[in-house]
């Protein structure tokens, strides 16, 4: 009977043991596992026991994506102007044992690899391009950086440089230079400007002159064939009454007549030399016997 408590006090203590070394490794995490001070093994996602007094996590390792932000940097370019420039690294652990063993402290050996590799880059480069050529300084770190870090179990995604901080004296003739080229292209707009203004103006100078030249085409135009029309119908009408005079053969008399009232419109008085007709002549003659003979009448 005594045995029975020390049994069941070891299956319980057994069994804490066992409890007290289980592992549950979650999503995107790894363990490394030593085994008397050595590498054992890596635990993946999921539950694991290790054994109790032999076993150890060496290290628990995060499999996601991270990101470090580095301080800025003091580096100098070929024309020889020194900049602060403050860098971002994204990076992923894609081996949990070789970045356990690979080195000691690797956030300060990326940051202080990525410190010399700016400088290496920024050195061959002047202030403008370094300046305009961001894309091209991320490309080459990235892969500078992911090569390095190869051996070390770390891959880098992406790098990004964060701020390029010029000497304050750089900034100032940057921003003067700035104004200036923001003045001259409001210039030049405005000079476009005042030059499309003018072309449009001419333009409808243009315009209204040709309109204002074809309006007064159009009415002498019309005018010509309002007159020519008149003219037309005088004539069609003097040659009808012609015609209608020849189809009615008329006598001698009436010619006479006819021809006495066409010379007292030409004699108006508004004619300086008047060219009289034999024939009117003669007519006048008679009417002056006419008048003659119906005095001497009168007087007897």
């Amino acid at each position: 009977m005594g045995k029975m408590p020390f049994l069941i006090g070891l299956i319980i203590i057994l069994v804490v043991l066992v409890i007290a070394n289980i592992r549950i490794v979650p999503q995107a995490n790894a363990f490394i596992i030593e085994r008397f001070g050595g590498y054992s093994a890596t635990w993946q996602v999921g539950l694991h026991v290790k054994i109790p007094f032999v076993e150890r996590v060496a290290k628990k390792v995060n499999l996601k994506e991270q990101v470090v932000d580095f301080p800025p940097q003091p580096v100098i370019t070929k024309d020889n102007v020194t900049m602060q420039i403050d860098t971002v690294v994204y990076y992923q652990i894609t081996d949990p044992k070789l970045y356990t063993y690979g080195v000691e402290r690797p956030m300060m050996a990326i940051e202080n690899l990525t410190a010399t590799t700016l400088r290496n880059i920024i050195g061959d480069m002047e202030l403008d391009g370094t300046l305009t050529s961001r894309d091209i300084i991320n490309t080459k770190m990235r892969a500078i950086l992911d090569e390095a870090t190869d051996p070390w179990g770390i891959k880098v995604n992406r790098v990004e440089l964060k701020n390029i901080i010029p000497p304050k004296e750089i900034q100032n003739a940057m921003e003067k230079q700035m104004k200036a080229e923001r003045e001259r292209r409001e210039s030049i707009l405005r000079a476009e400007g005042e030059k499309k203004s003018a072309i449009l103006m001419a333009e409808g100078e243009k315009e209204s002159a040709i309109l204002r030249a074809e309006a007064k085409k159009q009415a002498a135009i019309k005018e010509a064939e309002g007159q020519a029309e008149a003219i037309v119908a005088v004539q069609t009408a003097i040659a009808e009454g012609i015609r209608k005079i020849n189809e009615s053969h008329p006598t001698e008399a009436y010619i006479s007549l006819k021809a006495l009232e066409s010379f007292e419109k030409a004699a108006d008085g508004k004619a300086t030399k008047i060219i009289i007709p034999s024939e009117i002549q003669g007519l006048a003659g008679l009417v002056t016997s006419i008048k003659e003979l119906a005095v001497s009448d009168k007087n007897e």
